[in-house]
């Protein structure tokens, strides 16, 4: 009697191992298509909203050069500036404001500094403003000085500007040395956009993302509760979520976003751990990542994996009742 119940349990025994077996191959392999899934999924969302604020950007660059042209045609008076500067045929209203910093005493009658900047006020309209003096010597901004040595135009790193009116805050500047008729530097016009627009900007996007039926038909029991935010080339988050700001300071992602390269990382985020999906931006020195918590990504594995567990038991359950039916059958028969 003692051996056929030792008999029994080995059977049961080894049936619960091939079962678990199974059942844990099972799982390793939707783990992997699962991994695989979400850096599909995720890697892709982050393209897409990579290229819609490119296609943002590159708008403004378009909008800003028109500007700058006007500009550069009307280098003999001040006047015709300012008025280049207000031509509404031209303005984006994505762009805070527009500005032609001149070098000292271009036109004598403005003084030493003369940097007219036409800047939006909230109800859409544009005013002109003279912000150049000796408080704001634009001529040791860092935007001015590279304007000066590479004479080509380009996006500046990001800077807070301060001068106790609304025109205040963190700006990033499309910036164009304009060149006089002898090929010396004249003036670096720029054009502004705030860091909080483009903060704006990803929030709307990743709102209409995540309530698009289309993209998100096959949630896999994911709430897919993502959010987007710009990470600059030193791995400062520029753009982000309020209270969702965060660093990179892993090496080999920084060194992945300055070769413009796409990629994954985990991190640790406000104390949850999260995961990043990381992809150049076209035309910037920037990376747009989407962050997502860990636990979210993982939800389909932990269900898989507590179904897959149940049914091994469950498998090994009813194998063991046949097992046993079938000898005593065969104990009867014989």
């Amino acid at each position: 009697m003692m051996n056929k119940i030792k008999r029994n349990i080995l059977l049961f025994l080894a049936i619960l191992i091939v079962m678990l077996v199974i059942s844990g191959t099972a799982f390793w392999a939707f783990n992997q298509a699962l991994r695989a899934e979400a850096n599909v999924r995720y890697t892709g969302t982050a393209m897409i909203i990579s290229e819609k604020i490119s296609k943002t950007i590159r708008c403004m660059e378009m909008n800003a050069r028109n500007v700058f042209n006007e500009v550069e045609r009307h280098l003999d008076s001040p006047a015709a500036v300012e008025e280049a500067l207000k031509s509404k045929t031209s303005l984006n209203p994505d762009t805070r404001g527009y500005f032609a910093a001149f070098r000292y005493n271009y036109f004598k009658e403005k003084g030493m500094w003369y940097e007219p900047y036409v800047h939006q006020l909230p109800n859409g309209d544009y005013k002109l403003a003279q912000v150049g003096s000796a408080r704001h010597d634009y001529t040791k901004s860092d935007w001015y000085e590279q304007a000066g040595k590479i004479l080509m135009c380009f996006w500046s790193k990001p800077y807070y500007y301060y001068d106790g009116t609304r025109i205040s805050g963190h700006y990033c500047t499309f910036v164009e040395p304009i060149l006089n008729d002898k090929g010396e530097l004249a003036c670096v016009c720029g054009a502004d956009i705030t860091l909080e627009w483009i903060s704006n900007k990803l929030q709307v996007i990743d709102y209409e993302i995540q309530r698009d039926e289309q993209l998100n038909m096959h949630r896999l029991m994911r709430v897919l509760n993502f959010y987007s935010v710009v990470i600059d080339d030193d791995g400062s988050c520029i753009a982000h979520p309020e209270g969702k700001n965060l660093a990179v300071k892993d090496v080999g992602v920084l060194m992945n976003m300055n070769k413009k390269k796409s990629g994954v990382a985990n991190m640790t985020i406000d104390g949850e751990a999260s995961t990043i999906y990381y992809v150049p931006i076209d035309g910037m020195d920037w990376s747009l990542a989407i962050v997502t918590p860990q636990k979210d990504i993982e939800k389909p594995f932990l269900y898989m994996g507590i179904a897959l567990l149940l049914l091994a038991l469950l498998g090994s359950f009813i194998i063991w009742i046949l097992c046993l039916r079938l000898t005593r059958y065969n104990e009867r028969v014989y």
